[in-house]
């Protein structure tokens, strides 16, 4: 399965890097394909490094102007012209999303794709990776949004919420039917 997977590239401290590993370990013992941002820095990094050393493969897409941070020696690495063709070409590429921890970059990706599940546009399935409960405030204001009318399909259907990486690489495996 190629899993995409949405985190920040930031140098983070190892509540966030233990967990990231774990994830990576297990989606390379899977023999699955990790598909992210291409960097070679931080937790991107860290994930990339977890994979590899497991067995797995990597597909980078990075973009233009962080053509310099892409990761050497990945099987396949794509240079995107710009963040929406980078975004385009990581949900192409994916069978499969997890949300790591992340800024900004990591919302705006994660927010589009459930746009996209919410309109029936995608059936991938989506886990958001609360790890340390990084996402609690978002988690709570998805269920608000359900509560209050503003999602059209249950959250249930758009989403599904591991705190452990053994339970987001299990859901994801189950859903695609992969053994």
């Amino acid at each position: 399965m190629n899993i995409c997977v949405f985190l920040s590239a930031a140098d983070l401290d190892e509540r966030y890097t233990r967990p990231a590993k774990e994830f990576a370990t297990l989606l390379g013992k899977g023999g699955h394909t990790l598909v992210w941002g291409g960097s070679d820095v931080g937790l991107m990094k860290v994930v990339a490094d977890g994979v590899q050393e497991a067995g797995g493969r990597l597909l980078g897409v990075s973009v233009d102007f962080l053509a310099a941070k892409a990761r050497q020696g990945a099987d396949e690495m794509v240079v995107a012209r710009d963040l929406a063709e980078r975004k385009r070409l990581l949900l192409e590429k994916a069978d499969a999303v997890v949300i790591m921890v992340g800024g900004t970059g990591t919302l705006d990706e994660a927010t589009e794709i459930l746009e996209l599940k919410k309109h029936g546009h995608t059936d991938k399935p989506v886990v958001l990776l609360n790890t340390a409960g990084f996402y609690d405030g978002l988690k709570e204001q998805f269920r608000r949004m359900e509560d209050e009318g503003f999602l059209p399909r249950p959250l249930t259907e758009l989403v599904f919420f591991a705190e452990e990486p053994v339970g987001a690489l299990a859901y994801l495996e189950e859903s695609q039917g992969v053994a």
